[in-house]
Formats: C-alpha cells, sequence, structure tokens
C-alpha cells in the first residue's frame, strides 16, 4: 500500500498539477488531501474544480470551517478571496468534507490533530514563538488513537515523528505555499526556505510503516504575479522565496 498525502494547497493550482504528476510518475494506490485547500489570492474555484473531480479522499481544514460558518467581519484577507471566487456548487462539496477520516483501520487522517482542525500536532506555539513538539506533548495531541500512522497538515512544515508508542505522524508539508505569519495564539512566522510544491508518499512495508517527504519544483512566477495582482506582496514573497518578507 503506497499512498501520496497532499495538504494546504490554498489555491494554488499549477503546484498541485506539479505534484500529481510526480506523484503519477511514482505511482501510488491512493492520494488524500488533507484540507485547507483553497484560501488565498490565488485560484480557488479553478483549485475546487479540479479537486471535486478527483476521487481521493479528502478533509477539509480550518479554512473551509471558516468559510462555511464565520462571519464575514471575521474573515481574513485569504478567506474573504476565497469566499468571493467560489459558487454554490463549490460552497456545497466543502460542506461534504471532514476534519478527521479514518483510511483504513492503520491510517488515520486530520488536518490539525485529531481533536481539532486548529492545533498544531508537531510544533508547539509559545511567547517566544514556534518550536518542534516534545514527545510528551505529541502524545497527548494523539490521544487514544490505535492508528499505526496519523497523517496531519496545518502547519506546513514537512515532518515526521514518531510518538512513544511508535505510532508515525506525518506532515507532508504544503502543496501551495511554503512561508506565512499568524498572530493566534501567538505571533509566529512558518518558512520552508524555498518556493518548491512539497507533498508526502507513505508505504506500507513488511516491518512497518515508511514515509518519504518530497519537494517538487514548479513555475511559481505565474503564482508570485497573480498574487501581487490581487494585492497580496506578503505572498507573493512567500510563494517566490520560501521565506516571509
Amino acid at each position: 500500500m503506497r499512498i501520496a498525502i497532499v495538504s494546504d494547497i490554498h489555491g494554488n493550482l499549477p503546484a498541485l498539477e506539479a505534484v500529481v504528476r510526480d506523484i503519477r510518475r511514482r505511482g501510488v494506490d491512493a492520494v488524500v488531501n488533507l484540507g485547507d485547500s483553497l484560501s488565498g489570492p490565488l485560484l480557488p474555484r479553478e483549485t475546487a474544480q479540479y479537486l471535486m473531480e478527483q476521487d481521493w479522499l479528502q478533509l477539509a481544514g480550518n479554512h473551509e470551517r471558516q468559510l462555511l460558518t464565520q462571519d464575514p467581519d471575521q474573515w481574513g484577507p485569504s478567506d474573504a478571496f476565497a469566499h468571493a471566487q467560489l459558487t454554490a456548487a463549490e460552497f456545497a462539496w466543502l460542506a461534504t468534507l471532514q476534519h478527521r477520516a479514518q483510511f483504513n483501520p492503520e491510517v488515520l487522517l486530520c488536518h490539525g490533530t485529531p481533536r481539532s482542525d486548529i492545533t498544531y500536532f508537531l510544533d508547539t506555539l509559545e511567547p517566544a514563538g514556534m518550536r518542534v513538539a516534545t514527545r510528551n506533548e505529541v502524545d497527548a495531541r494523539l490521544g487514544q488513537v490505535s492508528a499505526e500512522l496519523v497523517a496531519c497538515g496545518h502547519t506546513h512544515i514537512p515532518r515526521a515523528l514518531r510518538a512513544s508508542t511508535g505510532q508515525w505522524i506525518v506532515n507532508p508539508g504544503s502543496v501551495g505555499l511554503q512561508a506565512y505569519d499568524d498572530v493566534h495564539p501567538y505571533p509566529h512566522v512558518v518558512e520552508t526556505g524555498s518556493p518548491d510544491a512539497r507533498y508526502a508518499i507513505v508505504e506500507r512495508q513488511a516491518d512497518g510503516w515508511s514515509s518519504t517527504l518530497i519537494a517538487v519544483p514548479y513555475a511559481y512566477q505565474a503564482m508570485v504575479q497573480l498574487a501581487h495582482k490581487n494585492q497580496r506582496p506578503d505572498w507573493a514573497h512567500a510563494l517566490a522565496t520560501g521565506y516571509m518578507p
């Protein structure tokens, strides 16, 4: 069993298409999408329409929840742009997605953690910034989940850690946005240091699951120009460099 894991596309359809080409070249049995697929100043409607045509198991991220349930005055500019671009068909599709799903008895999928679509799983936020989560923190966020492998997204940081039980927790990183900043619950910056699209392949082998974190180049310049056109120079810089300005 080989599973490709994508997450945090954020409306970056060219990055997604490059990832899909790479997945097809490598060959997998299934593709799963962990959510935060549309929000941002790029191509939310086109990305939604592409994803709606796939036979993947797909989740909602916190941004899908926000698009569906938050009052407009609570949206940031990325959610506001996406909401304005989507039609009733895309909203109906979003409403069918959950933040957590069991792929099979061995594999659990979630956007943030099994209990929350907005909690960082493999990283911890503190007033001083962000750090890698301790094993005790990972164990607490895993809770009573018994799956051998848990796939999570949300942070955009590709990483694979083991809980004290030996269970894998794998974050494939972000397909579409390689740097961002946030102020909740404390101000912090996330940077991957390159513009390349990220995803992961996990494989069930005789002695357990293996995980491969993959970076895929794509023609990001068009998305940089689109971010500038839509008055998001912060996104343009992140898309071009993998760093925040």
